[in-house]
């Protein structure tokens, strides 16, 4: 059977994120059921499109959804709506605003269209560039400055001159909550979210959630139309697969799994806090504003270490181990981890420390005998 290993490829416990490079998140197993469905049959793909996003807008209080190849596509999509009805129209002749602080590599999702930004610096120049514009594109989340003018300002000053408004909130799952957030509760026209961070859905999906007009925009440009969207394809598999995504992750305990998270945070600090010329705490919030915390984890040359030098020689464990940065610190964040994984890593950073230990270590959970014995991988 084809497998990593069977490709001389060895596989990452994930650490950091929910990152594309690393491949997202792990479906959901309702998604893979799902999946497996969809790839045995054919259907009338628009039908099922169509169906799937009345369905998910449904479940999630919003008007309209639509299912894109990624939270990018969502963009690309979402603004070309925005810009024109005509299939022929592009490169467009339009403007799309943006806070110039955030102004960042994903607003060439816009910009390819041919699309010109006009950035905003505070709410004076808001209202200046606002007239005539196609969309406001807003990003949200922790990794982002917030800007100059908040959100709930930026929407009632656009939609005073008919402009729409469009929030990028990728990773911003969980909260669960910020799929209805965003557009119900603070008015924006749509919300664009990946469908394979948080939900656990396929990595190669997205979702716009909005109003009628928004979704109208994304089927008008969006394969199998020979439009901007042709190459953003969709396959069956994929669609049933975030339907199944966004039902499980609504029917989560999102709070108990919050608190396993937080758990997991404070037995990685307790134990990496006894390490001489280790500093840990906890932060937050996680990578992307996440409602959890993650470990941080600060190293001085007492140890041997650089920060570069230890998330290197993680990496290249077997299995690799993939951690994140804060600044100049490790981050360690519990998101993308399977149960067992967070004690692979901490054994794999206390091995990598030289931490001399035996017998019952704070950060030795105990194995399925019932005894503390660590365990450790890698060479």
């Amino acid at each position: 059977m084809t497998s990593y290993r069977a490709l001389g490829i060895r596989p990452v416990v994930n650490a950091a994120a929910t990152l594309t490079r690393l491949g997202g998140s792990r479906l959901a197993a309702p998604a893979v059921e799902a999946m497996a469905c969809g790839a045995s049959e054919f259907v009338d793909l628009l039908e099922l499109r169509d169906r799937i996003g009345d369905r998910i807008a449904e479940l999630t209080g919003n008007a309209a959804a639509f299912v894109t190849s990624g939270a990018s596509a969502g963009i690309t999509l979402s603004v070309a709506g925005c810009l024109a009805d005509d299939l022929e129209a592009f490169p467009a002749d339009g403007t799309v605003v943006m806070a110039r602080a955030q102004r960042n590599h994903y607003d060439y999702a816009a910009r390819q269209l041919g699309a010109r930004i006009a950035e905003f610096s505070d709410t004076a120049s808001l209202g200046a560039v606002l007239d005539g514009a196609a969309c406001v594109l807003w990003f949200a989340g922790a990794h982002y400055p917030e800007g100059p003018v908040p959100l709930a300002e930026i929407v009632a000053a656009a939609h005073e001159r008919n402009v729409q408004v469009l929030v990028d909130a990728a990773a911003q799952v969980p909260p669960i909550a910020s799929l209805w957030r965003f557009t119900v509760e603070l008015g924006v026209d749509a919300a664009i979210f990946s469908g394979g961070k948080g939900l656990r859905g396929p990595q190669a999906t997205g979702l716009v959630l909005g109003t009628a007009a928004i979704v109208a925009g994304c089927r008008r440009h969006a394969s199998p139309e020979h439009a901007v969207g042709r190459g953003m394809k969709v396959g069956k598999e994929e669609l049933l697969g975030l339907l199944a995504a966004v039902e499980w992750s609504l029917g989560q305990d999102e709070a108990a799994l919050i608190q396993s998270y937080e758990d997991t945070v404070e037995r990685w600090v307790k134990a990496l806090a006894t390490v001489p010329g280790v500093r840990a705490e906890r932060g937050y919030p996680s990578e992307a504003g996440q409602p959890h915390g993650r470990a941080l984890l600060w190293l001085d040359e007492s140890t041997g270490w650089t920060h570069e030098s230890l998330v290197d020689a993680l990496w290249d464990r077997d299995p690799r181990i993939a951690v994140g940065s804060a600044g100049d610190a490790i981050a360690l964040n519990p998101q993308t981890l399977d149960p067992g994984e967070d004690r692979l890593v901490l054994d794999a950073i206390l091995s990598l420390l030289g931490r001399a230990w035996g017998g019952k270590h704070p950060g030795s959970a105990p194995n399925q005998d019932g005894s503390s014995t660590p365990r450790t991988t890698g060479p």
